[in-house]
């Protein structure tokens, strides 16, 4: 029969794919038991709140069991599930169920009792019918240009990449670039290249709420340096730890959870160490430039296929410090650096601006995809 865990209820995904098979002694007892035509909401936070909602339908035998985190309905014959569906689909929805949810951070969840005293209108049911065929047919056209937009944007970084490895990168050997290394291009003192303190080094009961911060994946995951969760240590401390500091200028590299991101560390940057979830170097400034020793790691082929053949586990699992000395870097000089600095920029402020105007198209969809629903929900579709 059909098993359908989380990660197969789409969001704004009409109907799921039920693409898995389980026996039903494997499922019977320990997951949530639903049918064709039944409708499944995902009841457990973020999942609720980014509407993770779909339609059973060409399950296995006509049944199917998924995650215990399901909240099934079986719309009666009053009731037509895709209307059912496109009113759960609502923005006011989520936000109500999300501030009552209860549980611990993390587990939350939305109350069966929430659920069960929600009212929902309910004309009749060809007039259900009817907007359903509305909403069917512009949330196709929204999800068609929806996918145009993304497509355009797919095409525009894949352009940047291709600009980058044949006419700004291009062939380092015809460009008399010098072979080197990571570790050869640090600062030379002892833990230019280093990772956060391991271990007991540094507890998680000694963060603080305000004093030297310590910085991790997040504010590196987006390949530019951004401050996330805010985490501190006392000055007293940071005393112990002061190998672990980072400046304005160094490199960090994500070698824990999301591996393999990329960002430079602001010139604005308090007292700050990294964890040991980031790898630090601090480069000599007369031979590499932070800015392109970045972009190097980021988009060069020679680069991304160390990496790619290096790296063990799925997501690059496996890179540490020692990898990362040992990357081979194709070195031109300081002022060609500069030089290719200012191309990358170029290139990529291009591929922003069209990201901004993706982001910009996709919010107004999405505007317009909570009018129609409030309007078909309110009497005036």
């Amino acid at each position: 029969m059909s098993f359908v865990p989380m990660e197969s209820l789409g969001i704004g995904q009409k109907h799921f794919v039920p693409n898995q098979r389980r026996c039903l002694n494997e499922v019977a007892g320990s997951y949530t038991y639903f049918a064709d035509g039944d409708v499944l909401l995902a009841k457990i936070t973020p999942c609720f709140e980014n509407g993770k909602l779909g339609i059973a339908e060409d399950l296995k035998n006509g049944i199917g069991f998924g995650s215990s985190e399901y909240i099934v309905f079986r719309p009666n014959k009053e009731l037509n599930k895709d209307w059912l569906y496109y009113f759960l689909s609502r923005e006011d929805f989520r936000a109500e169920g999300a501030a009552r949810m209860t549980g611990a951070v993390g587990h939350k969840r939305v109350a069966k009792e929430f659920i069960e005293a929600y009212p929902i209108p309910l004309p009749p049911l060809p007039e259900q019918q009817r907007i359903v065929g509305i909403l069917d047919e512009a949330f196709e056209g929204i999800a068609a240009a929806k996918a145009k937009a993304e497509a355009n944007l797919r095409n525009a970084r894949e352009l940047f990449e291709a600009t980058l490895a044949q006419h700004i990168f291009g062939d380092p050997a015809d460009k008399g670039w010098r072979r080197s290394d990571v570790a050869s291009l640090a600062e030379a003192r002892k833990n230019a290249i280093r990772t956060g303190p391991f271990g007991s080094q540094l507890l998680h009961s000694e963060f603080v709420d305000d004093g030297v911060a310590v910085l991790g994946i997040d504010n590196a995951v987006e390949n530019e340096f951004r401050w996330g969760k805010r985490r501190y240590i006392t000055e007293k401390k940071y005393k112990e730890l002061t190998r672990y500091t980072v400046k304005s200028g160094d490199v960090l590299i994500t070698i824990m959870g999301t591996c393999g991101r990329c960002a430079i560390v602001p010139d604005d940057i308090p007292p700050a160490i990294n964890s040991k979830h980031l790898c630090c170097i601090t480069l000599d400034p007369t031979k590499c430039l932070p800015e392109f020793l970045h972009a190097y790691f980021l988009h060069h082929p020679v680069a991304r296929a160390y990496l790619e053949e290096n790296a063990s586990g799925a997501i690059m699992a496996g890179l540490n410090m020692g990898l990362i000395k040992e990357m081979p870097v194709w070195l031109p000089s300081l002022s060609d650096q500069r030089d290719l600095v200012r191309q990358f920029q170029v290139v990529r402020e291009q591929v922003q601006s069209l990201e901004a105007i993706y982001q910009q198209k996709c919010a107004t969809l999405d505007e317009l995809k909570n009018s129609l629903l409030h309007q078909a929900f309110s009497g005036r579709l």
